[in-house]
């Protein structure tokens, strides 16, 4: 049977980079820093910024009887821009690629790791793995326009770390090989036996013979 486990240092790393990545995409997915709209009329809007999210827009004011207000955004709202709805299904299709890539490079790795009788399924594990990280960091790289808010790096971060956990992962070498020899090879017949050629005959011991005739 053959050891792998030596060879998945590096796809290793790249589960931690995923599990990092992922935890990066929750925090960023709840953020409300992703744009910022500067108001013209202050009356309500008394700081006259609104931080905006893909899931609210909050802004302060001293108008109004709450100091903080907070407004849910759908993608039903007609003053939605046009990025934010889409900014809403891409980062939860990140989401749920990044988990589903994690489970799927967790049990790769176990397999390599820890098992030692089949891997027939690793290869199929390690091009899921790496083909979901992938899939995550291209729908995490869509930025909601250009800002400098905080989650615009994070979503670069967590992209990058998304992009390198997938190369990791499907560049493993024992992902495209058959690794028929990591099965224990079966015995034949004939090599239980002892015998050459598997003959399962017994044959005549020749002191014997010499005695008899003499």
């Amino acid at each position: 049977m053959k050891y792998v486990a030596h060879t998945a240092h590096w796809q290793f790393l790249g589960l931690m980079f995923g599990v990092l990545a992922w935890i990066l995409i929750v925090a960023t997915t709840g953020l409300n820093e992703w744009r910022l709209w500067f108001m013209s009329d202050v009356s309500v809007v008394t700081s006259g910024v609104a931080w905006v999210g893909i899931w609210r827009a909050c802004f302060y004011s001293h108008a109004l009887p709450v100091v903080e207000n907070c407004r849910s955004i759908s993608i039903s709202d007609i003053f939605t821009p046009a990025e934010i709805p889409v900014a809403q299904v891409l980062m939860v299709s990140a989401l749920v690629c990044g988990l589903l890539g994690n489970l799927s490079a967790a049990a790769a790795m176990r397999t390599v790791y820890f098992s030692m009788k089949d891997r027939r399924n690793v290869g199929t594990l390690f091009r899921l793995a790496g083909g979901l990280y992938l899939l995550t960091g291209a729908c995490s790289s869509r930025r909601l326009g250009s800002s400098s808010a905080p989650p615009s790096s994070w979503v670069f971060s967590t992209s990058a770390l998304m992009l390198v956990s997938g190369v990791l992962f499907l560049c493993y070498r024992y992902a495209w090989e058959a690794l028929g020899d990591c099965r224990e090879p079966e015995t034949r017949p004939e090599q239980k036996s002892g015998l050459p050629n598997g003959d399962q005959r017994g044959q005549d011991n020749p002191a014997f013979l010499r005695e008899d005739n003499s």
